[in-house]
């Protein structure tokens, strides 16, 4: 009894040791953007001695924030809803129509999965710059539409699996288009895929440094992530406002996640279910 009584506290205080040593980052984040950047040079581990709220000013100025959030909002809610949209639609294509053609295209969106962007990276940017293709939003949301559409299609494609066909046979029955069946009914079953699909799509675009340095070379087009670079010099790095700019570029993805937490947690539990 007395081992079954502890077995359960030890899980708890392994759960806070984890959750502690996760959040420890974000901690320091938070204590350091309200010093000064010799507090944070001097030692990156203690308190604040004040609350340097100036630091926060100087980055909303230094980083141009409006301007960058626009840019990361336009550019994330744009690529997510055409990822979506093309995926789902795909994944049925692929599930419901046994076209061989279908079978190879599966594959190797798959295959490509398993190669990495960095192989990709150089000689993308030197095609598109040949076709004089770069600093633009479009071109960025039409590769992020290309990097994004092979796992959705492979999550959509596995969902779709198994939903009954007899769903869609009663529509045809009744008089329904293929294209009225999937909006109407296939896509409402998709909610935990959709659901899932937005918050791991959400946190990669959003935070996402590498692609958009290659594409948008134009200060005006700049996304918030690289915004945060403006603290970087030759040979120095003003700490102080940097940390206080990326919990300014966090904090618009925990506002996202708190006002959809409850859907969240019920997409990712039905799809558990499922």
């Amino acid at each position: 009894m007395t081992n079954r009584a502890f077995l359960p506290s030890l899980k708890k205080i392994l759960l806070y040791v984890l959750l502690f040593v996760f959040l420890t980052p974000f901690l320091l984040i938070i204590m350091n953007s309200f010093k000064s950047t010799q507090q944070f040079v001097e030692n990156p581990l203690s308190l604040p001695t004040g609350f340097q709220l100036n630091n926060y000013v100087s980055a909303f100025d230094n980083m141009n924030f409006l301007d960058g959030f626009l840019n990361s909002l336009l550019i994330t809610v744009g690529s997510v809803v055409l990822i979506l949209f093309f995926s789902s639609m795909t994944g049925y294509l692929f599930v419901r129509f046994k076209w061989r053609i279908n079978s190879i295209f599966f594959y190797a969106m798959l295959a490509s999965l398993a190669l990495p962007f960095q192989v990709l990276m150089i000689p993308l940017v030197m095609l598109y710059g040949n076709m004089s293709l770069l600093d633009s939003k479009l071109t960025l949301l039409f590769m992020y539409l290309g990097f994004g559409v092979p796992f959705g299609v492979f999550t959509f494609h596995g969902f779709i699996k198994g939903i009954p066909f007899e769903l869609e046979e009663s529509a045809f029955i009744e008089g329904s288009s293929r294209m009225r069946t999937f909006f109407q009914i296939v896509l409402p079953l998709l909610r935990p895929v959709f659901v899932t699909l937005i918050v791991l799509d959400v946190l990669w675009i959003w935070n996402d440094y590498l692609l958009p340095s290659l594409v948008l070379l134009s200060p005006e087009h700049k996304t918030l992530p690289l915004s945060t670079y403006n603290f970087f010099s030759s040979y120095s790095v003003d700490y102080a406002p940097l940390m206080a700019g990326l919990i300014m570029t966090i904090i618009p993805v925990l506002i996202m996640y708190l006002l959809l937490q409850k859907q969240i947690i019920k997409g990712i539990t039905e799809g558990a279910l499922k």
